[in-house]
């Protein structure tokens, strides 16, 4: 099974939004450790918006 690209490319995106990352860093992460730090930093965000 493949990953789709336009998957990929919306992680990527949001990682580097949030954490500034370069694209290089992000895709050498193994698949689980990026969605693990995708999901993570939406519980952030989240609650950081509900702060407000």
């Amino acid at each position: 099974m493949t990953y789709a690209a336009d998957r990929i490319e919306e992680e990527v995106a949001y990682l580097a939004y949030h954490f500034h990352w370069g694209l290089d860093d992000i895709l050498d992460l193994e698949h689980a450790d990026r969605r693990a730090y995708v999901a993570r930093t939406a519980t952030l965000v989240e609650q950081a918006e509900a702060r407000q």
